[in-house]
C-alpha cells in the first residue's frame, strides 16, 4: 500500500548564519576578511590567551539593526552577550559569545512570493548576534584534523524563524529573499560556497489538521539554496515513512550529502540548558541608541520590493521587467543611471534584460564590470528612438564596437561604421521602386490578395539599401505605392 504524502503537512524553521561584511571581528581588531593563509588573521584575542579582554564591534551592532528593521523587526534596545558553553576544537575559548536572551531583534517577517503568484509573510522568530568559530580541515593531513582560526571571532547574525515554512519550495523563495536583502543593504554577501551564509534546517511533519508540532530533526551546514530545498524534500518524506511505519522519530541533527541527496545522522540532539548559557561577565551590556537607531535607518536603500512598486507604478514597466532588474541591487542601481539620461523607460529595461543581461550570462562578469557606461546606452536608446539606426543594428553592431572600445560615442561608431538610416524621402522611394520593378509577379500577388508578402518587400528593400532604408518609411511608402 502506498504510502498518502499528501495527508501529512511539513512544517520547517531555519536558521541561517550570515557573517557581516565588517573589515574586522566581533570582539578584536583582527582581519574577517575571507582567505588569507591559514591561521593568519588570529592574534591572542581570538586565540584566547589567558589575560586577553573583549571588545565590542560598534559596526556589527550597526549592521544587526540594519537587518531588523528591513526585515519589520522591534529592535530591543538594552543587550548583553552571554556565553554558550561546549567543546569544539576550532573554538578557542570553549566557548561561544552569543545573544542568549536579549536577541538584538525581536518578531518581524520576510514576505516571499509563492508558487501561485501571491505573497506569503515568514514569520521571524528573532536576529540575534554572536561570533563565529574555526574552521576544521580534514583533507589537509592524511592522519590529522587541521584547524584555521581566521574565521574564529568574524560577527554574524543568526535569523531565525518561526516553524512557518511549508515545503522546500517556500524554504527556497525565502532564502533568495533573504539573500536579496543582505546584499541590498551591504552587510553580507550571501555567498553560500564561501561559508558567509550558512543555513540550518528545523524540519519535522504533521498529519493535516494538527496543531502540535511533531519531534523535529535538525540538518546542519547546508550550503546552497537549492541544497536546503532537497534537503527538506528528502527529510520530509523520511520522517513520513518513519510514521506511516509506526516507529518512533529521534530528534537528531543531522547533515546533508550532495552528491546523492540524502541525509545522515550526526548526534542526538542537544538541548538548550546542555549549553549553560550565562552572561559574560567581560563585556558590558550595551544600548542601542535613538541616535544609532536613527542613523542606521538613514542608511537603508530603497528596498527590492519597494524599486519594483515604483518600477511598475511611476514607470509603467512589465512586472517582469521591474522584478529581473530589481533581482541584483547593482542592476537596478545601473538600469536607474540610465534613466537619469532617458526617459524611455522601456527601451531602458529591454537593454538591461537583453545586450545587457547577455553579456554578463556571456562573461560570468558582475554588472559592476560591465565596461560601457550608463550614459553610452542611454545615448543609443536615442540614437533608435530618432530613427537614425533601428535596434537591430544598435544590439549587434554598434554595442559590439563599444564592448571593445566604452569610451566612444554610439553616433560616432554610427559614423565610422556607415549604419545610419537614411530617412530621406526621395531615397527611400527610390529604393521601394526598385524592388516593385524586379517583382512585378509578387506585386500582382499582393493586390490580389496575400498581404503577408509586404514582409518580403521590406527585406529586399533592406538588402538593395545595404541596411540603410528606414524601416517604417519604407514600410509606409510601399503601402502607398501598393494601393
Amino acid at each position: 500500500m502506498s504510502t498518502n504524502y499528501d495527508a501529512y503537512e511539513v512544517v520547517v524553521g531555519l536558521e541561517v548564519h550570515a557573517q557581516l561584511l565588517t573589515d574586522s571581528k566581533l570582539f578584536c581588531g583582527d582581519s574577517a576578511a575571507f582567505g588569507g593563509d591559514p591561521n593568519t588573521h588570529i592574534s591572542p584575542i581570538t586565540l584566547a590567551h589567558p589575560g586577553t579582554l573583549p571588545k565590542l564591534n560598534k559596526k556589527a551592532i550597526s549592521y544587526a539593526v540594519k537587518i531588523g528593521l528591513a526585515c519589520n523587526c522591534s529592535i530591543t534596545r538594552h543587550n548583553y552577550f552571554a556565553r554558550k558553553n561546549y567543546f569544539y576544537p576550532d573554538l578557542p575559548k570553549g566557548y561561544q559569545l552569543t545573544q542568549h536572551t536579549t536577541p538584538i531583534c525581536v518578531g518581524g517577517y520576510v514576505t516571499i512570493r509563492t508558487q501561485d503568484g501571491g505573497t506569503r509573510d515568514i514569520q521571524l522568530n528573532r536576529i540575534h548576534m554572536e561570533e563565529d568559530a574555526g574552521k576544521s580541515l580534514h583533507d589537509v593531513d592524511a592522519k590529522n584534523t587541521c584547524v584555521d582560526y581566521n574565521r574564529a571571532g568574524v560577527p554574524l547574525v543568526e535569523i531565525v524563524t518561526e516553524p512557518d515554512i511549508h515545503s522546500g519550495d517556500e524554504a527556497y523563495a525565502y532564502l533568495t529573499e533573504l539573500r536579496k536583502l543582505l546584499r541590498y543593504l551591504e552587510i553580507c554577501d550571501g555567498n553560500m560556497e564561501e561559508g558567509s551564509m550558512r543555513c540550518d534546517a528545523n524540519i519535522s511533519v504533521r498529519k493535516k489538521g494538527d496543531t502540535k508540532l511533531g519531534t523535529k530533526v535538525e540538518v546542519k551546514n547546508l550550503n546552497s539554496i537549492r541544497n536546503v530545498k532537497r534537503a527538506i524534500e528528502f527529510e520530509a518524506k523520511r520522517l513520513i515513512d518513519i510514521t506511516e511505519a509506526g516507529e518512533k522519530i529521534i530528534q537528531q541533527t543531522r547533515s546533508f550529502d550532495a552528491g546523492n541527496g540524502t541525509t545522515f545522522a550526526l548526534r542526538t540532539k542537544e538541548d538548550a540548558n546542555d549549553y549553560r548559557y550565562f552572561a559574560d561577565p567581560d563585556l558590558t551590556p550595551f544600548v542601542v541608541t535613538d541616535a544609532l537607531l536613527q542613523e542606521v535607518t538613514s542608511s537603508i536603500p530603497a528596498l527590492p520590493e519597494e524599486r519594483v512598486a515604483r518600477y511598475i507604478q511611476q514607470l509603467q514597466l512589465p512586472e517582469y521587467d521591474a522584478r529581473v532588474i530589481t533581482d541584483e541591487k547593482e542592476l537596478a542601481v545601473y538600469f536607474e543611471q540610465i534613466i537619469d539620461h532617458s526617459s524611455n523607460y522601456k527601451a531602458a529595461a529591454n537593454w538591461m534584460l537583453g545586450p545587457v543581461k547577455s553579456w554578463l550570462n556571456e562573461t560570468g562578469a558582475p554588472i559592476t564590470a560591465f565596461p560601457v557606461q550608463p550614459a553610452t546606452i542611454a545615448a543609443l536608446i536615442a540614437l533608435i528612438d530618432s530613427n537614425q539606426v533601428n535596434f537591430s543594428v544598435a544590439s549587434t553592431k554598434i554595442f559590439a564596437a563599444l564592448l571593445k572600445e566604452p569610451g566612444k560615442e554610439p553616433l560616432q561608431i554610427a559614423k565610422e561604421l556607415n549604419l545610419l538610416q537614411d530617412s530621406d524621402e526621395g531615397n527611400v522611394a527610390a529604393w521601394v521602386e526598385e524592388v516593385l520593378n524586379k517583382m512585378p509577379d509578387k506585386v500582382s500577388e499582393y493586390k490580389k490578395g496575400k498581404k503577408g508578402l509586404i514582409g518580403l518587400f521590406v527585406g529586399e528593400v533592406k538588402k538593395v539599401s545595404k541596411g540603410k532604408a528606414d524601416p517604417k518609411l519604407t514600410n509606409d511608402i510601399l503601402l502607398k505605392k501598393l494601393q
